[in-house]
């Protein structure tokens, strides 16, 4: 590393160390940043005139008089004004991207699903016509619950762009690499990794090297954060260093263009002549970002009993409800199993909350076979659910030596809220009609007689 000396006897570096080509690190910072030299205003947001013609526009994610260190806002400096657009707005149908309030009546009876990756066809999809939504929950006009999503992509989207005014958006992908060029800045996201998009930010999506396949999660509530880490202190789980918000990127770009918003469930679009992504600096603490799930260090019992999975929980949305959350993102990685007589498979339970889960890659400690990478299962709240005979036999009788579980990465959506199906999860999706059999083979190993079975 390039050094040179100051005053004193102080060495500074020439070069800001552990930060990756066209990110920033941090998790929640206040970031500014400029794609050509003083188009930032200093000491102001709003000059008479800005630097190289550019308009100020601030884009908020928080109501104006939300607690300080709640406050979440952007201001940017671009070519146009976003609200210059030719023509009204349109309603478009987009049939397979659902939101909440949605249920469907008579679609299938109540019980535990699991489905198998849902396949790519032969048909051209984009971000917006691939999406297809497994699950809904809560009420999208009282911004609170969320939807779960599969997305099939095909296609880049050529002068074609979408906000949501709905949703913060959580993306994960599974099969392909995503490039997310935003208002922002550009994010480039592939399987291991996550990204953030918030509510409101314009973007598209390019397929930088074929296909993709992934999950989703829309947000309608309070944005995720950082869990509590309460006793465990101020690391381990995901670190703020490891969240990467792109640079300053911009498009001068005079093409006939449209622009699509989802509001309220519904999807609108309008025409615009030029790339709305012509944001030339900004600055402030309202940001996509994207984060490696390889960097997320999991936290355990090193003696006895099985913790609660909340202990893997790296982002949480809050309800109105204290620790009772909107929405949990939670993460089974790779890790080292110590415990000692212990049971170390998830137990058996019911749940007050909704758990929507989806394999990236590898195999399911609870369920070695059947949830595959690409699958999802989701059992909902108050329905029982846990590991299936082998997983159940496998762990009961096996020597307890420390052992490390390789080859696996899962994710959990879990929300406070019932998550209802749709018509595509019911009717279309690969679901498993044999999926509950995986429990009917548990033996009765009670004979009335003290000592384990």
């Amino acid at each position: 590393m390039t050094r040179h000396a100051l005053s004193r006897g102080m060495i500074r570096a020439a070069t800001q160390t552990g930060t990756h080509e066209g990110y920033m690190p941090g998790f929640g910072n206040d970031f500014e940043t400029e794609a050509l030299p003083g188009a930032l205003p200093q000491g102001r947001n709003s000059p008479q005139k800005c630097d190289y013609g550019l308009y100020g526009e601030q884009l908020s994610g928080t109501a104006f008089t939300a607690p300080s260190h709640q406050n979440e806002r952007t201001w940017c400096y671009r070519i146009r004004p976003s609200v210059k657009h030719t023509h009204r707005f349109e309603k478009i149908a987009l049939p397979y991207w659902k939101t909440a309030p949605h249920v469907v009546d008579e679609v299938v009876s109540l019980g535990q699903y699991r489905w198998d990756p849902v396949p790519h066809t032969g048909e051209p999809l984009t971000w917006l016509t691939g999406m297809r939504t497994m699950t809904t929950a809560g009420d999208v006009n009282i911004q609170v619950g969320m939807a779960s999503h599969i997305y099939l992509v095909t296609e880049s989207m050529v002068d074609d762009y979408f906000y949501s005014a709905d949703s913060e958006l959580l993306v994960v992908p599974q099969e392909g690499r995503l490039r997310f060029c935003t208002e922002l800045g550009i994010i480039d996201l592939e399987p291991q990794e996550i990204a953030l998009i918030p509510r409101g930010l314009v973007y598209r999506v390019e397929l930088p090297d074929g296909p993709a396949r992934g999950f989703a999660c829309e947000n309608y509530g309070q944005k995720f954060q950082l869990p509590g880490r309460g006793p465990i202190g101020a690391n381990c789980m995901a670190n703020r260093r490891d969240f990467k918000t792109p640079v300053a990127a911009f498009e001068d770009r005079e093409a006939p263009s449209s622009v699509t918003v989802k509001w309220c469930g519904q999807f609108h679009r309008t025409k615009i002549g030029h790339s709305p992504l012509d944001v030339v600096a900004w600055h402030g603490n309202y940001h996509p970002c994207k984060y490696d799930l390889k960097t997320y260090c999991p936290v355990g019992a090193i003696l006895f009993d099985h913790p609660d999975p909340s202990i893997f929980t790296v982002l949480t949305a809050p309800s109105g409800v204290e620790g009772t959350a909107n929405i949990d993102f939670v993460l089974f990685r790779e890790r080292w199993m110590v415990a000692e007589n212990t049971f170390r498979p998830p137990w058996y339970h019911k749940n007050i909350m909704s758990e929507l889960m989806g394999n990236i890659y590898g195999v399911y400690d609870a369920k070695p076979k059947g949830f595959v990478p690409g699958g999802m299962s989701l059992h909902n709240m108050m329905l029982p659910h846990g590991p299936d005979k082998q997983a159940f036999e496998g762990a009961s009788n096996a020597k307890l030596a420390p052992e490390k579980l390789d080859n696996t990465m899962s994710f959990m959506f879990e929300t406070r809220f019932p998550q209802h199906l749709t018509a595509f999860a019911a009717r279309e999706a690969p679901l498993q009609d044999d999926y509950i059999d995986c429990w009917t083979t548990l033996d009765r190993k009670f004979d009335g007689t003290p000592g384990p079975k």
